[in-house]
C-alpha cells in the first residue's frame, strides 16, 4: 500500500466512470484476473490525454486491450496507437476487444517480444505508456528514448511495487528481488538521465512521468 486505502476508496468513489464498453471490459478482466490499470491511473490518463492530445501513442503491454481502448476513447479522434503484447493467450482477446470497441482502425497490435519489436519502430511518438513486465523496464529504456523527441512523454506504471521499493532487499520475497532491484535501477536512470525530466508520483501502484528534454 502506498496511499491509505480509505483515501483511495474515497477518491475512486467520486469517479464518474467510463463508456459502457470500458466498464464491461474492466469488469470481465477483473473477473478473469487479468490486470488492468487501476481506477486512479485511468483517471490520470484521461486528464493527461485531454491536456497533451498526443497524435501518436505507443503502449508496451496491451494485455486484453483495456488501456489502449481507454486512450483511443479519450484521446484525440485521429490519434494512432501502437501496442505491443507478448502473451499469446491474451492477443486474440485484445484483437476482439479492439474490433468490438470500434477502434480497430486506430489501434495496431504488434505480437511478440517488445525488446525486438521496439527496434523496428520509427520515431517520433508523442506519448509512450509503459505497462509491461516490470523487470524489463530498464531493458526497454534505450529504445524508448530513441523513439522520443523533445516534448515526448513517457509514463511508466507500477513502479513502486506496492511500496516494496523502499524496503530492504532482504525484506522483499526472494521471488521478487530481481524485479525490485531492476525497478530501483530504472527509477535511478529516469531521475538521472540528462535527456529526461522525471517526476515519481505515488498514484495507484506508483507511476513516473518523464518528459524528453532534448538531445545536445
Amino acid at each position: 500500500m502506498i496511499v491509505d486505502d480509505r483515501m483511495i476508496t474515497y477518491i475512486n468513489s467520486l469517479d464518474r466512470g467510463h463508456t459502457p464498453f470500458l466498464e464491461e471490459l474492466e469488469r470481465r478482466a477483473k473477473e478473469e484476473r487479468v490486470p488492468v490499470i487501476r481506477r486512479e491511473m485511468q483517471s490520470f490518463l484521461k486528464v493527461f490525454l485531454m491536456m497533451r492530445r498526443p497524435a501518436r501513442i505507443l503502449e508496451v503491454g496491451a494485455a486484453v486491450g483495456f488501456s489502449s481502448i481507454l486512450m483511443a476513447t479519450y484521446g484525440p479522434e485521429d490519434c494512432q496507437i501502437t501496442t505491443i503484447e507478448n502473451y499469446a493467450k491474451r492477443i486474440p482477446e485484445a484483437r476482439k476487444n479492439f474490433r468490438e470497441s470500434g477502434y480497430e482502425k486506430q489501434i495496431t497490435l504488434l505480437e511478440g517480444d517488445a525488446a525486438e519489436l521496439l527496434k523496428t519502430l520509427e520515431p517520433p511518438f508523442d506519448f509512450i505508456f509503459m505497462d509491461a513486465a516490470k523487470g524489463q523496464y530498464l531493458h526497454f529504456l534505450p529504445e524508448l528514448l530513441r523513439l522520443m523527441v523533445p516534448g515526448s512523454v513517457l509514463i511508466s506504471d507500477n513502479v513502486l511495487q506496492d511500496g516494496d521499493i523502499v524496503e530492504s532487499h532482504y525484506l522483499v520475497g526472494r521471488r521478487n528481488r530481481t524485479i525490485y532491484k531492476r525497478m530501483r535501477e530504472y527509477l535511478y536512470e529516469l531521475k538521472h538521465s540528462e535527456l529526461l525530466e522525471t517526476s515519481i508520483i505515488p498514484l495507484g501502484d506508483g507511476i513516473t512521468v518523464s518528459v524528453m528534454r532534448g538531445r545536445e
